[in-house]
């Protein structure tokens, strides 16, 4: 292609004069030999051998650095060193100088670190060519005869550096350059007439590789340096030519004759003597002497072009590059930015090389979406939404996909509204909207294959939201959006259109069968009950091979409520999974009673209900079956299952409320054998059952129990149940008709009881009044008459008794030395101080009991459950009446006359009794007798001394603490025999039968 057919911009201010006439000052008496630039100056030398160093702010360094001529120089971009090729003397004889400038010399000027020959082969030749690696490993020396020298090591020092001879003498060497890759480093070398490149990776193994046969001037080569390829570019008369380490690249056609070519940034800046300029610009030209032109190579346009004087050098440097003519003027030449840049083609509207420009200078993202944005409108405003489309699309992500949307909802644009909305899934920024239109677009313009190929694509393609696309397609394409769901493994959706659309139940059942088992269980319990009401048999199959395969995950109690209206197939599921040996839970076997009761109920009477009465009194019996009983009871009374409800209260022992259901049933279903056979059978075990039937008996008007009466009132008299005067009263005030005949047998019964207890308490009081009296002898006996003991022993270790001893009223004599070995206390007997004092604590803790009962009062008043309070106090004794004997000598007042009092309780007399039968007066706690005679004869030596009695000393009198209440069985005023029961004394007929007169202290 040939640049005059490219695009012309002005993307460059070119500005004159910019050093202030410095350099003109420089060279006003010799000319501008040498130009180069790097590590922030411009290197400028003349002919005579002067450099020249010019800072960012034109401050200039002068020093010389050749005596005679100056012919080359290049300064490396990163380092301090400048290479430079002159002579110092008369003749062909070139010298290689490296200087650092960033180290002056004692004399200010940059040092100079090495100085070489540049001769090949011993032949004194002009150089032509110069060019150094940047990584300062190697630098090549060209020269006028053609040869090539390469220079290996450090080229700071001449110490170990290594040069050789890559080209022997042939046509002059115009241009070098240095191309590094990742694998290798390339020397392209360019000749007047031919273009060749050497691979010089490996020392003396480089390798020459012709690229052509056409070469090219001085300074008409550059090596590019920010395109995507490195490439060697030559220019010619004809054309700018590219070549790489394979050969030829592109060219681009250009007349005239080519004096300077450069590279800066992504430019190519080429300085031409032209034919193909303008009537204007050729007229310039021809005065003026150079055309400068500046090649976007990138996006092939012309961003500058303009005539100038004859021009000596161009240098890039700290941003820009610099021009310098042959009168020394510097002219730089200023790139604008890139807003500015958008600004100009935004006007002309040339939005495709704006975004070219913008891409290549990495403009950030939002700018190139909103110059995508200025396209677009800019074609859709020129009737071109195709294109506009196209450029919309390049916005997706950041450009709001309504306003596109909104420009194309007309029926006329509904073609490019789906390309972009397609690109919009494929790019995932589709939202369910986005996928809503997109379907919709697709059906209006009736185009089904495409519909099919956007819902069918691949999984790993997929940029649309599924369930969006099968609700669209659910609408206008059944068929479609039911396929869609099972390719993508939708399942909720698929089994939802097969259920609602498509009806198709025995089809969801089998598939629920391909899915895993947590899918499976998630969809059953979601749409199991419908399945139950259109396809009972299959779903219940189905259900039961499932919760048996799945025993240990699936809980068959979750699956219970899809039967909510099918009992028949509940009972048929739960039934196959006992059989099947499944554990169930308890609510689960609340739940098959229900329904066994609830299809019980449903049926006509025959042989299928009485099966479904023996399954539910099975499940009932059966007690590995753990099953809630009071729901249970509920359930049964619900549905008036008699069998069960009888069960479950003998179960839980409601006796009670086993009689109430029989006597509460109506008049056509009571039966009375019932009744009686209830309580015969738990009568025993609750007595008050027999009492319950009175009261109901007698209280019940609907009813005829004349045949349970009679029976009910021999139990009662007989158990004792209640007492006759509290039967009469109830029948007395009965609501129902109860004749005289009827309760005739059991008055007479009862009057002939009362008669003879009335005799047997008359006997039993004259036996008490006959013992009494005999007590009331014994104790005067005690009290004045002498007492003899006649033990020989010692009681605690059976030897004959010797003096000294002792001896106690109860007929216990002891050793002194024995009785002091074991005795706790002197004043008690060894022999009956442990049942002594047992029957002392046992009176001090029932003493004691007597100061709470205000506290149980209190509680009572307080208590929900007084019986259980009663209980608990009856038990620690507060309720017995105790008696209390001490040593206190009081004597016994006898009252004048026996007052009338209820007789002491049975159970307190006999526990006193039955500690008193294990000697003669358990109550007395005597005073050792022993111990009384040795103080009053401690020094008598004979047995008959110490026992002998005063001739008639005064008694020692043993009191006995009277009752709690002032009631004395001793009085002497009971003289009526009719009022005594012997029977009802504890002492009467055993003193003279039971005592142990070895252990009676008081026998005589």
């Amino acid at each position: 292609m040939a640049f005059f057919e490219w695009r012309k911009f002005n993307f460059f201010e070119l500005k004159r004069g910019v050093d202030d006439g410095k350099l003109n000052k420089l060279f006003k008496d010799a000319p501008i030999a040498v130009t180069t630039s790097g590590n922030n100056h411009l290197v400028v030398g003349d002919a005579t051998g002067q450099i020249h160093l010019i800072s960012r702010s034109w401050q200039v360094t002068s020093f010389r650095a050749y005596e005679l001529t100056l012919q080359f120089a290049q300064q490396l971009r990163n380092s301090p060193l400048l290479i430079t090729i002159g002579e110092d003397e008369q003749g062909v004889n070139p010298l290689i100088k490296v200087w650092d400038t960033g180290r002056p010399d004692k004399s200010g000027s940059p040092y100079c670190t090495r100085i070489t020959r540049a001769i090949p082969n011993n032949r004194a030749v002009q150089v032509s060519a110069l060019c150094v690696h940047d990584n300062m490993q190697m630098m090549a020396v060209g020269f006028v005869d053609g040869s090539l020298i390469l220079y290996r090591g450090d080229i700071s020092r001449d110490r170990g550096s290594r040069q050789k001879i890559l080209r022997e003498a042939s046509s002059t060497v115009t241009g070098l350059a240095f191309k590094t890759t990742a694998n290798a480093v390339y020397l392209f070398v360019s000749t007047e007439n031919s273009i060749y490149v050497y691979n010089v990776t490996y020392k003396d193994k480089e390798i020459m590789s012709t690229l052509d046969n056409i070469g090219c001037r001085r300074n008409c080569s550059v090596i590019t340096e920010s395109v995507q390829e490195t490439q060697f570019m030559v220019a010619r008369d004809d054309a700018i030519y590219c070549y790489n380490s394979d050969g030829r690249g592109p060219c681009y056609a250009a007349d005239g004759e080519k004096v300077l070519l450069q590279w800066f940034r992504s430019y190519l800046i080429f300085v031409s003597k032209t034919t193909w300029l303008t009537p204007t610009q050729a007229a310039a030209a021809n005065q003026r002497g150079h055309l400068l032109t500046v090649l976007d190579i990138q996006n092939k346009f012309i961003v500058f072009s303009a005539p100038l004087d004859e021009i000596v050098a161009v240098i890039n440097e700290w941003g820009g590059f610099y021009i310098i003519d042959c009168k020394n003027t510097i002219y730089h030449l200023n790139e604008k930015d890139l807003g500015s840049k958008l600004s100009l083609l935004f006007k002309k509207n040339v939005y495709d090389i704006a975004i070219r420009i913008a891409k290549s200078q990495q403009y950030d993202s939002d700018g190139l979406v909103e110059i995508f944005r200025q396209y677009g409108d800019h074609l859709y405003g020129k009737g071109d939404p195709s294109g506009a489309i196209e450029q919309y699309v390049k916005t997706i992500g950041k450009l709001e996909p309504s306003y596109v949307i909104r420009k194309f909802m007309d029926s006329k644009h509904i073609d490019n509204l789906t390309a972009y909305l397609q690109a919009l899934h494929k790019q995932g920024q589709a939202t369910e909207d986005h996928t809503t239109l997109l379907l919709n677009c697709f059906t209006k313009l009736n185009k089904t294959s495409n519909l099919k190929e956007f819902i069918l694509q691949k999984d790993s393609e997929v940029n649309f939201d599924v369930d969006i696309a099968i609700k669209v397609c659910r609408t206008g394409s059944p068929e479609e959006a039911l396929m869609l769901s099972k390719r993508h493994k939708k399942h909720d959706w698929y089994i939802k259109l097969l259920l609602e659309d498509h009806m198709k139940y025995t089809e969801v059942i089998e598939y629920l069968s391909s899915l895993e088992t947590n899918q499976a269980e998630m969809y059953l319990k979601k749409y199991g009950q419908i399945l139950i009401q259109n396809a009972p048999h299959e779903a219940t199959q189905f259900l039961k091979n499932f919760c048996t395969v799945n025993s240990t995950d699936s809980d068959p109690e979750d699956y219970i409520h899809l039967f909510l209206n099918n009992s028949s197939r509940l009972v048929e599921f739960l039934d196959y999974l006992i059989e099947a040996g499944c554990i169930l839970t308890s609510p689960v076997y609340d739940t098959l009673l229900e329904h066994y009761l609830h299809v019980w109920e449903s049926l006509p009477d025959g042989a299928e209900k009485n099966r479904y009465a023996q399954k539910t009194l099975n499940l009932l019996h059966n007690p590995d079956v753990k099953y809630d009983k009071p729901q249970a009871l509920v359930v049964c009374h619900m549905h008036g299952f008699s069998e069960g409800i009888l069960h479950l209260y003998e179960e839980q022992k409601l006796y009670q409320q086993i009689l109430r259901y029989h006597m509460s049933r109506s008049k056509e279903q009571f039966d009375a054998n019932a009744v009686l056979a209830c309580c015969r059978r738990f009568g025993h075990q609750e007595p008050t059952l027999w009492v319950q039937a009175l009261w109901t008996c007698i209280r019940d008007e609907e009813h005829e129990y004349s045949d349970l009466l009679p029976e009910i009132l021999n139990v009662i008299a007989k158990e004792r149940l209640l007492s006759p005067q509290l039967v009469i009263e109830a029948i007395g005030s009965a609501n129902a008709e109860i004749k005289l005949s009827q309760v005739r047998e059991y008055i007479i019964k009862e009057l002939k009881r009362e008669n003879e207890i009335a005799n047997s308490d008359k006997e039993l009081t004259n036996k008490y009044r006959k013992d009494t009296e005999t007590l009331r002898n014994k104790v005067e006996e005690l009290k004045y008459n002498p007492i003899l003991i006649q033990g020989s022993r010692c009681a605690a270790c059976n030897h004959t008794l010797e003096l000294p001893s002792l001896h106690f009223l109860c007929q216990h004599s002891y050793h002194q030395h024995c009785f002091q070995s074991y005795s706790e206390n002197e004043n008690e007997c060894l022999a009956c101080q442990p049942d002594n004092k047992k029957l002392m604590e046992l009176l001090k803790s029932r003493d004691q009991n007597k100061d709470i009962h205000e506290t149980f009062h209190s509680q009572l008043d307080k208590a929900s459950d007084g019986f259980t309070l009663a209980a608990e106090y009856f038990g620690r004794g507060v309720f017995n009446t105790v008696k209390v004997i001490t040593d206190e000598r009081k004597p016994i007042e006898k009252p004048a006359a026996m007052p009338q009092q209820k007789q002491p309780e049975k159970v307190t007399e006999a526990r006193i009794r039955q500690e008193e039968n294990k000697r003669s007066l358990p109550a007395i706690i005597p005073k050792s007798e022993g111990r009384i005679r040795m103080q009053e004869n401690k020094f008598s030596s004979s047995l008959e001394a110490n026992i002998t009695m005063p001739k008639r000393p005064e008694p020692k009198k043993i009191e006995i603490a009277a009752p709690a209440v002032d009631l004395n069985p001793f009085g002497d005023d009971i003289d009526d025999e009719d009022e005594y029961d012997k029977e009802k004394n504890p002492f009467f007929g055993e003193a003279d039968d039971h005592c142990d007169k070895n252990l009676n202290p008081f026998e005589v």
